[in-house]
Order: structure tokens, then C-alpha cells, then sequence
């Protein structure tokens, strides 16, 4: 079930080094959040801090809250791995686990977390997943091939399953198509499409058509001189496209700058 994300006075440290400043945001549900600006501007720090993923680097932290659904994931009873199981997470470069098959990489994340079931309940599961990933005829003669002989596209789509596997609200997503080739890109962009029926996505991408095509809303965050990154403008995207309320979105879309 889609869920909301509640971002309030969201602050994050690399060690004494202030990375974002005071985000303050919502991204409804069953919508594409898309998150723009130039590199170095906390696109990707704020996003990992959403599923607590930033803190995993060492020294790092951070500051305010963030609400999944009714859900403070900062809370003190909150355990930071299970935040972690659920909520989905895929990676700019694909990423499926090298020593194991399409099937065991989708299963995995089940199996570790002790959802696994029985062996139906598994098939059923990983073919959802892929299924739900627009994988599924490709692959249902390869399950146990490695995922790695995939072609790049097809492994975004197996990362996808896998994080779709742990059945989350929210799925975030960290340029997932930066690396693919023009038509693989444009499936995964098909697919996100179909998939906001379910969850809520949100991504970070530097392609502004790509966030034009796909994305419900859309964030602009840009770094000041102090390189720390903020949040400039949040909206509808068509609105932020054709006539955005602060001038430095409007230099950023049309290429001005960044």
C-alpha cells in the first residue's frame, strides 16, 4: 500500500560537514516525486536519509524527522534495518547480487528477513515481483541463470523486483536509468509509470525530460555558497516546468546554469 513521506526540518551531516539544510516537504501517495539540480546539491543524501540508508556512512547523521505513512522512521522505537527492509531502494548502476540466480536475488531479501514462507508461497512471490517489474516474460526460462547475464536494463529491472519483493509503500530510486541506453531507460520509465498505481516513488534524476515525462511533482534543490543543499521549490511538475515561482528553478530549466 502506497504511502505517504513527511520530510520536516530534515538536516544531514558527513561527519562536521552540513550536507542538506532544514527540508521541508511532502510527497503524497500513489505519485512520482522527482528530485533535480545540480551535482553536489544533497539530491541523493536527502533521499538515502528518507529510508535511513545516509547513516551507514561513517560519521555521518541526521537531524528532524521523516514520516512514512504514520510513521516517524527517526523515532526512538524505530529499528533502522527493518526502516531499511521497508522501504525500497535502487541504485544508479545496476546492482544484482553477482553469486546468485534471477530467482535467489528477488528471494533474498524474503529469505533474510524471515518472510520467506514456504516454497509456493516463494514462486508465487518472485513471480509477482517480476511480473510487477515488466521481467517476467523475459526471464521465466532463466530463473536460475545468473542475474548478472542479463543485459544492463534487464538487472535495473531485476533491482526493482528484488526491492518490490519486500512488498514496501515507497520505493526510492537514485538515477536508476543514468547508466542504460536510451531504450532500456525509456522501459524503466514505462514501468515507473505503471508501478505509481501501487507505490510511491520517489527519484532522483539529472534528466529534466525525463522528470518532465514522468513525474506528478517535482523538487528543486540547489547548494549555496556554503555548498550546503536545500530545497528552493516543491510542486506540480507541469507547473514548475512552465512558470516556476523562484528564479533560480526557472535559470536551472532552461540551462542558465548547472
Amino acid at each position: 500500500m502506497a504511502e505517504s513521506v513527511r520530510a520536516d526540518e530534515v538536516s544531514a551531516w558527513y561527519g562536521k560537514k552540513l550536507a542538506i539544510r532544514d527540508i521541508s516537504v511532502t510527497m503524497e501517495p500513489n505519485k512520482v516525486t522527482a528530485l533535480i539540480g545540480p551535482s553536489g546539491c544533497g539530491k541523493s543524501t536527502f533521499l538515502r536519509s528518507i529510508n535511513r540508508l545516509h547513516e551507514v556512512v561513517p560519521g555521518a547523521k541526521v537531524a528532524g524527522d521523516i514520516w512514512v505513512g504514520d510513521r516517524n522512521v527517526y523515532g526512538k522505537d524505530m529499528d533502522a534495518v527493518k526502516v531499511r527492509a521497508n522501504i525500497g531502494m535502487v541504485f544508479q548502476r545496476p546492482n544484482p547480487f553477482p553469486t546468485m540466480s534471477i530467482y535467489d536475488n528477488i528471494a533474498a531479501g524474503p529469505r533474510l528477513s524471515g518472510r520467506a514462507g514456504k516454497r509456493k508461497q516463494m514462486d508465487e512471490l518472485v513471480e509477482h515481483s517480476l511480473r510487477q517489474a515488466a521481467l517476467w516474460d523475459e526471464v521465466k526460462d532463466r530463473l536460475k541463470e545468473p542475474a548478472t547475464g542479463l543485459s544492463g536494463g534487464q538487472q535495473q529491472r531485476v533491482c526493482i523486483a528484488r526491492a518490490l519483493a519486500m512488498k514496501p509503500g515507497v520505493l526510492l530510486l537514485d538515477e536508476p536509468s543514468s547508466a542504460l541506453d536510451p531504450i532500456a531507460s525509456f522501459k524503466i520509465e514505462e514501468l515507473l509509470l505503471q508501478l505509481k498505481n501501487d507505490y510511491t516513488m520517489v527519484i532522483v534524476t539529472h534528466n529534466m525530460q525525463q522528470a518532465a515525462r514522468i513525474a506528478d511533482f517535482t523538487g528543486f534543490m540547489l547548494a549555496g555558497t556554503d555548498y550546503v543543499g536545500e530545497l528552493v521549490e516543491y510542486g506540480e511538475t507541469t507547473k514548475m516546468f512552465s512558470n516556476p515561482s523562484d528564479s533560480r528553478t526557472e535559470a536551472y530549466i532552461t540551462g542558465r546554469f548547472g
